[in-house]
């Protein structure tokens, strides 16, 4: 079995978390001061810290049927299935079909409102994380506990990781510091470019505090690195100022420095052993036995299967949900036609299951309309495995495919420092890799990279975001399978490129006001 960071042994004797729906600043309640806890065990740290990972994958301490958050069906409410859940089925490549309360509005991009729970599941994920980072990091600051420093460090990291999340769907919230923490009166309202400013100044504080290697599953100096690119990559979305020139350094840094390179095979990065994979750079952790949750990959990998029409035994399943389809916004980025798809070289295009499947999605809610995506399950890369009811398959946040696409993309937009021909070799070992055919200069474009990123990073919740930074999601310019709750697409408004505040964060919150549009 894979090595784990997660211990909940001494996590749980002293966090009973209630949900940030009440209060933005939610404080835990103890049963003795954290300061005092840490200092009669210094080993409580670590636990503490590894509950903090795990709030981005687990719904809560007490196994997959408990959530830290309010919600009706605490598997709904995990970090990495609000992640997907807005991130990709709101975009062109996956759609769902249950119907849950919410979930339609989501798949559809249609009639968004405060009310819809899986927006406040997010929401309400983050206010839950930030400020049990922030509380941690301030009993830290007042102990002596061996790595202290490191500690707090990757607490910064995971609470403005959070903070990211908020940003890019969001765009306003709170701004829970260590200064502001425990504040009875509610916090003001934070813009956006408030909160990327503070986002920026806490990753730049601890990026040469971070190692450049950690246990796995911890984040390193390159995750580190990796997050700011990111935030720099879309900093014209967030705060209409575009900063290429910075996403740039921070990308070139994560690939030269961090040690990392493409796994030779593309499957060995979601596959139940992707931890052997030496591409991941920022994983969240699964374990089938010990980390189990319906909100991790086993959310992707057992809503992409069905008994129906496939097996699922041989992706290392024995539950199968039957939600998820992939539309031929992305299966069609690999041949138009499903003779076209069945005869591409390309790995990537033979991880969609097609028997019994349409190519066309005529109705979302059917599932034999779209083809799942296989691309994530839980079957082992090398060896034997027992298929499991829960997936053991990590879930690669960042890796060194997304860093080299990054890369080209700033250098196409400009980024002082690029090289095109070094973007062209980054995107060429990618395509290399998956048995593509190699791309010329020329054909080195934009919309080519828009397009790449979707062959390689769909359903890794990316492509929302980058929809949006590239102008293709809102509007009519570009159209998919169901967008604006129209079989071949229609245009959506430009307020769709933020999600409505949960009716229960602005009732808790007089300061936070709502969005434009809803």
């Amino acid at each position: 079995m894979k090595k784990i960071i997660r211990n909940l042994a001494t996590a749980f004797v002293i966090l009973a978390f209630s949900s940030c729906s009440n209060e933005l600043d939610t404080k835990p309640l103890v049963e003795q001061s954290l300061e005092n806890l840490l200092q009669q065990d210094p080993n409580a740290a670590k636990g503490l810290l590894s509950k903090m990972y795990g709030t981005f994958a687990l719904t809560g301490s007490n196994g997959p049927g408990s959530s830290d958050i309010v919600a009706n069906d605490a598997g709904e409410s995990a970090f990495l299935r609000g992640i997907i859940n807005l991130q990709d089925f709101s975009a062109d490549d996956v759609k769902n079909r249950w119907g849950d309360d919410g979930l339609d509005q989501l798949t559809t991009t249609s009639n968004w409102t405060q009310n819809n729970k899986f927006f406040r599941y997010l929401f309400d994920r983050v206010y839950f994380t930030v400020p049990q980072t922030t509380n941690l990091i301030l009993a830290l600051n007042n102990t002596s506990v061996p790595d202290k420093a490191l500690y707090i460090s990757e607490l910064r990291f995971l609470r403005s990781l959070a903070y990211y999340y908020m940003i890019d769907c969001f765009g306003k919230g709170v701004l829970v510091t260590t200064e502001n923490y425990g504040t009875a009166t509610p916090l003001p309202e934070a813009s956006r470019t408030q909160l990327f400013t503070y986002v920026e100044s806490e990753l730049l504080a601890i990026e040469n505090e971070l190692p450049m290697t950690n246990e796995y599953g911890r984040t390193n100096r390159s995750a580190c690195r990796m997050l700011l690119a990111k935030l720099y990559l879309n900093a014209g979305v967030y705060t209409g100022t575009e900063r290429y020139n910075d996403a740039l350094t921070y990308i070139n840094k994560v690939i030269t420095e961090g040690g990392y390179i493409l796994a030779p095979n593309f499957l060995q990065n979601f596959s139940g052993d992707n931890n052997t994979s030496p591409e991941i750079i920022f994983p969240l952790i699964a374990d089938a036995l010990t980390s189990q949750s319906y909100g991790n990959t086993t959310y992707i990998v057992n809503g992409s299967l069905n008994t129906d029409t496939m097996p699922i035994s041989i992706f290392g399943a024995t539950d199968a949900w039957g939600g998820h389809r992939a539309t031929k916004a992305w299966y069609g980025l690999f041949g138009a036609t499903p003779s076209d798809l069945a005869a591409s070289p390309d790995i990537r295009a033979s991880l969609f299951w097609t028997t019994g499947h349409t190519f066309e999605m005529n109705d979302y809610k059917v599932w034999v309309n779209g083809y799942p995506s296989t691309k994530f399950r839980n079957a082992n890369f090398t060896g034997t495995s027992t298929p499991t009811g829960f997936s053991s398959t990590d879930f690669p946040m960042f890796r060194l495919a997304d860093a080299y696409l990054i890369y080209a993309e700033c250098a196409l937009r400009g980024a002082v420092g690029a090289s095109n021909s070094q973007a062209l070799t980054y995107v060429n070992a990618i395509r290399s890799r998956a048995g593509a055919a190699p791309i010329v200069s020329a054909g080195l474009t934009l919309d080519f990279i828009l397009d790449e990123r979707g062959r390689e990073l769909n359903l890794e919740g990316h492509r929302r975001s980058d929809l949006i930074r590239f102008g293709k999601f809102t509007g009519g310019s570009y159209l998919w399978p169901w967008k604006g709750n129209v079989l071949n697409g229609t245009s959506i408004p430009d307020t769709y490129k933020l999600y409505p505040l949960p009716l229960t964060a602005l009732d808790a919150n007089p300061n936070l006001t709502q969005n434009p549009g809803y």
